[in-house]
């Protein structure tokens, strides 16, 4: 079975290891020392049965054209919209390591939740810039997780995650999502809540998880975040158009709220922008998703799916 890889070629090697690669040479005639950003530049594609895409690679409408052999795609690194929406009329079976890129955004939005909560971000530049003994119960009298509640703003693989894992911990989970219901918020032991509105009026850290679409651009709008009660966190490790940007920058420099952003609108911001400096804004360089050892993890994945295929057995995480 021939197969081919369609990603970014530096990435090659952080994705499949030396053992990895080693197995996709035993099941597989692929040359995993060549990988094509675009389906036009796979070498001889006619004959490509089985494609690897991840992140680093362009696809239009209409470029599985060039690929009429192809009868899997496994996407390491997540669904690719056109590319999923294309196959699937061809009737191409699809896989997704989506499930398995969730798990380090989940970690990283659990630890911000809770170092947020601890007040640790703001407590410890007012520590470094003033230098002096900290007196928490005087100074930081409402510092810390238990009691507070998170609301969960879309119940994405990413959502459900965080939800799943908030529900070892003492607080209350609130949820938005305006295709779930109250018996998948119940399954994670969160409120369901059908305004966002209603819901940022109740909620202590507000932590967004839906995807980008027409539908979410904006959802966490000026209305939304003058409904979160003073003092309340809002944490992005979604996309950054999902916020109004302008009206979150606008409710910081009043004071009023604070804010952790792995992602922003545009990503990266511009030299000089506000968010860069105000004190009560934490900034990370979209470090959420799959990054480092991390991304051999959807290597791994991809590789089982792979087996899988090649076996005639169904995927393990079809996009369905």
């Amino acid at each position: 079975m021939r197969a081919a890889l369609l990603m970014d070629p530096a990435l090659v090697p952080f994705v499949f290891g030396e053992r990895e690669r080693a197995r996709l040479g035993e099941i597989l005639e692929i040359d995993t020392t060549v990988a094509a950003t675009s389906l036009a530049s796979v070498p001889d594609p006619s004959g490509v049965n089985l494609l690897i895409a991840g992140w680093g690679a362009k696809i239009g409408p209409g470029d599985l054209d060039a690929l009429p052999g192809v009868r899997g795609i496994v996407h390491w690194s997540g669904g690719n919209g056109v590319l999923d929406a294309d196959a699937a009329a061809r009737g191409i079976r699809i896989s997704t390591a989506k499930a398995a890129n969730a798990i380090p955004v989940a970690e990283f939005t659990l630890a911000m939740i809770t170092l947020a909560a601890k007040d640790a971000f703001w407590a410890s530049r007012r520590y470094t810039s003033e230098q002096r003994f900290v007196d928490r119960e005087a100074e930081l009298p409402d510092t810390g997780l238990y009691g507070t509640t998170v609301g969960i703003v879309g119940a994405s693989t990413i959502g459900r995650l965080v939800m799943q894992r908030l529900r070892d911990t003492d607080v209350r989970v609130l949820l938005y999502d305006p295709y779930a219901t109250t018996a998948d918020a119940e399954a994670f032991g969160a409120e369901f809540v059908d305004d966002l509105g209603a819901l940022a009026a109740r909620t202590d850290l507000l932590s967004i998880h839906a995807p980008e679409m027409p539908s979410t651009i904006g959802m966490v709008s000026s209305d939304v975040l003058a409904a979160l009660p003073d003092g309340a966190t809002v944490i992005n490790t979604a996309r950054g158009a999902l916020v109004d940007q302008d009206a979150l920058v606008a409710e910081l420099q009043r004071g009023r709220l604070r804010a952790i952003l792995d992602v922003t609108e545009p990503d990266p911001l511009p030299a000089g922008h506000p968010l860069y400096e105000l004190p009560n804004a934490f900034l990370t360089p979209h470090l959420a998703g799959s990054m480092g050892n991390e991304l051999r993890r959807l290597g791994e994945v991809a590789l089982a799916e792979i087996e899988c295929f090649v076996a005639g057995e169904p995927f393990a995480h079809p996009v369905l």
